[in-house]
């Protein structure tokens, strides 16, 4: 697969997976994929924990279920109808979790680059994650964003000290099959827009 066929063939992961374990060897090239992302100042500011106990993905799972509801709640109409087809996580399903912190003090105080940008380091962590997604879906492995949780809850889950965000916690496992259309546009949540509606020439026009 190639670059640009993995970039279109990704998919954010939720029911596809099937529960079979990950290849060692298949994760550390996912991983080793994620630490070899571009990163401010060469700071390479990230951290990963490997979740797989089943009392820790049953404790997130629940405590994911409950956030749903409570954006459940928040909507109305067309939008509180569409939500119910909408599936969030594939926590249970992979059978591993990893967890992306960032870590800010991985290169001391004097990060070149991210003196007058202080998120440069959290967009770092972004482009790991973006980094993991790609090779794993190379690799014909899922991977699915969990993003319906509390930072404070995630950290303590899995023991952050209080430097460390919390960033992402991906699903991720071998998957039957990762679907054509990607899941927030087939149930008909929102589609994809074209890059000529987010392109400008010179200066931002509306």
């Amino acid at each position: 697969m190639d670059l640009y066929e993995a970039i279109g063939r990704r998919r954010d992961t939720r029911a596809e997976f099937t529960g079979g374990p990950i290849d060692p060897a298949v994760l550390a090239r996912i991983l080793e994929a994620a630490n070899q992302a571009p990163s401010v100042g060469m700071s390479q500011p990230w951290v990963f924990v490997t979740v797989q106990a089943p009392a820790t993905l049953e404790a997130f799972a629940e405590h994911v279920s409950q956030e749903r509801e409570v954006f459940a709640a928040s909507l109305a109409g067309e939008r509180a109808e569409t939500f119910t087809k909408v599936k969030i996580e594939g926590i249970r399903e992979s059978g591993l979790g990893i967890v992306v912190g960032y870590d800010p003090t991985t290169a001391g105080q004097q990060v070149l680059g991210r003196h007058a940008i202080a998120d440069a380091g959290l967009y770092s962590v972004c482009l790991a994650i973006q980094n993991l997604w790609l090779a794993a879906t190379a690799e014909g492995v899922g991977v699915g964003w969990v993003s319906f949780y509390r930072e404070e809850f995630l950290s303590s889950l899995v023991g952050f000290p209080a430097h460390i965000r919390p960033v992402a916690w991906l699903c991720v496992g071998p998957v039957a099959d990762l679907p054509e259309v990607p899941d927030l546009e087939r149930f008909g949540w929102r589609g994809r827009t074209p890059v000529a509606a987010a392109l400008h020439a010179e200066r931002y026009q509306r």
